[in-house]
């Protein structure tokens, strides 16, 4: 979970103080009162999420929003390595156990499309902390939602609405002259092949519209689009229709 630390101003004061003079005489710096250098100043940590009381049973969504238990954040390593909180990464995965009663569009009121209890992949930075029945939670539009995952493994995700899963290209392993690339000098590849695609976007008569863009097809996709998954097979990205270039052919 994010934090926030706060320091008080005594840190600096020491930089700020100036020597003194008396009678046109020079003082020492060392004589001049300068703040403690010995004493810590302990910060304050501010929770980022907000803590609903235990007074609360329920959470309710509301409109177009779903309420999504998030999976623990992995305190370890592989190697069984201590993990800072800062190095910690934010969990992507999480539970739906609440969703609101869908969006309007015109006359129209569209359900959300994800049922409770289904285990899903959201964007990196979506939604709202909170902290409820002492679990972490996050409140978020269903657009924010990337996909759909029953497995532990990317491949199998089901993206949402316009949005596309692809396989990414392997990167070259030598130049055209033949020399090695290193891991640090080999070119971030945006070429791939796309394996399942989104149900499409919302019309403005509630329907949605199919993607031109089918299973099997190899495409160019904007260099820093989309969200980056590792799978059992490889590496994945997953992106909106807007964000592909082209389609490639043989």
């Amino acid at each position: 979970m994010a934090s926030v630390h706060l320091c008080g101003p005594q840190v600096a004061s020491a930089a700020m103080v100036k020597p003194a003079s008396a009678d046109g005489l020079r003082i020492p710096a060392s004589s001049s009162r300068a703040a403690p250098t010995g004493r810590r100043f302990r910060g304050l940590v501010v929770r980022a999420a907000t803590v609903v009381s235990p007074k609360y049973t329920s959470v309710k969504p509301l409109g177009d929003r779903v309420l999504v238990k998030t999976k623990t954040t992995e305190d370890k390593t592989a190697g069984g390595i201590l993990l800072p909180t800062t190095a910690q990464s934010r969990p992507q995965g999480g539970e739906v156990v609440a969703v609101g009663e869908g969006r309007s569009i015109g006359s129209n009121v569209v359900e959300i499309s994800v049922p409770v209890g289904a285990k899903v992949i959201y964007s990196k930075y979506a939604g709202t902390e909170l902290e409820f029945n002492d679990t972490n939670h996050l409140i978020m539009k269903e657009d924010d939602i990337i996909g759909i995952l029953d497995t532990d493994d990317v491949k199998d995700l089901k993206p949402l609405g316009d949005r596309i899963l692809i396989k990414v290209a392997e990167s070259e392993e030598e130049t055209a002259g033949g020399l090695l690339l290193t891991q640090a000098t080999k070119e971030k590849p945006s070429v791939g092949t796309v394996v399942a695609v989104g149900p499409g976007p919302l019309g403005d008569d509630g329907s949605r519209t199919p993607l031109s863009i089918t299973p099997g097809s190899s495409v160019l996709y904007s260099k820093y689009a989309g969200s980056e998954f590792k799978g059992s097979e490889g590496e994945y990205i997953v992106l909106r229709v807007s964000e592909l270039i082209a389609v490639l052919s043989s």
